[in-house]
């Protein structure tokens, strides 16, 4: 009794029937019937290819521009302006014509056996480096996708998936050589062992990019955003991009600084994230007094500063303070030698602390105070510490400039000067001056 047959039985049947039709046909020729092989089955590839190509990348990306996060250009640009390519698509395409081309090797009968296992080994090999490479595709939409949440900057993950390329590619390196050498992959794995500290090596800085890219992404020290300085690597600028062996700074003068993963764990750098987060960016200047314009004020000078709303309390509290502490002496019955008054130094300074402390641009809720530093050649530099409200640089420098400014413009006020070296033009003018008059002089006395 027959049994009957399936339709792809019955299918390959016939295939089978027209192929041996065909081949009686082509006998007198030699190599004609393998030739026409060969060239039917390069078709057949390249009409899968094509095929796959246009099918299933058509239908897949009308399916992702369904999808709510896929973006409203049909994923070819975010929002972001990232591109978001579907090349894993063309690259999975690429699997058919192997696949094709690897079952159809059987129809050629003169193909030594030799060069079939060699081109069935080829076709294996080429399989998994395709999809290798369309994995590697999908881990750069991933990225892509990833870097749209609002999060992503804080915790960047281009790092870990540059290192799952790695191994990616290393594990298809070693499929492909143990394919075409005809040995199995546990063999190739295991004779690895003997040359790892080769391996470790070569590959020693990738190993430590790999070690200080996780420090770097678990304890969040640089995130893309990041205004980062790092004199070293002449790095001063924001930080664009974290990839696994370098990160990526655009200067402030518009150069682009690329800076080793692992610098950032072996060497000191500053980042700026912290006063941003803040709202409050540090003003510490100082301005040069000339110490000879120090003084006593005058009680008419005192009651003149009793007229001044920030220095009213001020003047209060000394008038106390002193009429305290002459008391103190006389009820010893002893003569104060010296008399304790309010010096314009001293008024400058309260008046300086009360001017940053109302001041509607400078933060009232951070450090400020104003302090007198150690004099030297250049005078008594009086420091200004307290921070903006501003962390741009452009409305940070404004504050800055506008405190700087009141403070040079408000010293004479007070009766005291700015101390400031003088070039030597001045004098050269004096000394012309004099020889001139001496000239004058001359003439006159000679007729």
């Amino acid at each position: 009794m027959a049994i009957p047959k399936t339709g792809v039985q019955a299918d390959q049947l016939l295939l089978d029937e027209r192929l041996n039709a065909l081949q009686r046909v082509l006998a007198p020729y030699p190599w004609a019937y393998d030739l026409s092989m060969v060239g039917l089955l390069l078709l057949l590839a390249w009409l899968a290819n094509w095929v796959t190509k246009r099918v299933l990348l058509r239908t897949l990306r009308k399916l992702l521009t369904r999808l709510p996060w896929w973006g409203k250009n049909g994923g070819d640009t975010s929002e972001g302006g990232k591109p978001l390519r579907l090349s894993m698509i063309p690259r999975l395409a690429n699997v058919v014509p192997a696949l094709v081309i690897q079952a159809g090797l059987g129809w050629i009968p003169d193909l030594p056996a030799k060069l079939q296992e060699v081109l069935r080994a080829s076709c294996q090999a080429w399989i998994v480096l395709t999809v290798v490479l369309a994995i590697s595709s999908a881990l750069n939409v991933i990225n892509v996708l990833y870097e749209r949440r609002a999060d992503a900057r804080n915790r960047p993950i281009k790092g870990f998936l540059q290192i799952i390329k790695i191994v990616l590619f290393v594990l298809a390196g070693l499929s492909v050589v143990a394919t075409l050498s005809g040995v199995t992959f546990t063999h190739i794995v295991t004779g690895l062992g003997a040359v790892m500290a080769v391996l470790i090596l070569v590959f020693q800085d990738t190993l430590l990019s790999l070690v200080a890219s996780v420090q770097i992404s678990s304890d969040g020290r640089v995130r893309v955003g990041d205004w980062i300085e790092m004199p070293s690597q002449n790095a001063d600028g924001t930080v664009t991009d974290i990839a696994l062996h370098t990160i990526t700074v655009q200067n402030w003068d518009m150069t682009i600084s690329a800076i080793p993963t692992k610098k950032l764990i072996s060497e000191s750098f500053k980042n700026w994230r912290g006063m941003y987060a803040s709202g409050g960016r540090r003003i510490k200047r100082a301005l040069h007094l000339d110490q000879h314009s120090v003084r006593f004020l005058s009680d008419e000078e005192v009651e003149r500063l009793r007229q001044f709303p920030l220095l009213n309390a001020y003047v209060e509290d000394k008038h106390s303070e002193f009429q305290a502490w002459k008391a103190g002496f006389t009820e010893k019955g002893i003569a104060p030698t010296v008399e304790r008054r309010i010096t314009n130094l001293s008024a400058f300074r309260a008046y300086v602390d009360q001017y940053l402390k109302h001041h509607p641009r400078i933060k009232p809720d951070m450090l400020q105070f104003v302090r007198e530093l150690q004099p030297d050649a250049n005078g008594l530099p009086m420091e200004i510490w307290c921070f903006a409200s501003e962390t741009g640089i452009i409305g940070y420098e404004s504050i800055q400039a506008d405190v700087i400014d009141h403070l040079l413009a408000v010293l004479p006020s007070f009766d005291l000067h700015v101390f400031q070296v003088s070039s030597d033009a001045m004098l050269m003018r004096e000394a012309e001056g004099k020889q001139l008059d001496r000239k004058h002089i001359l003439a006159a006395i000679t007729g």
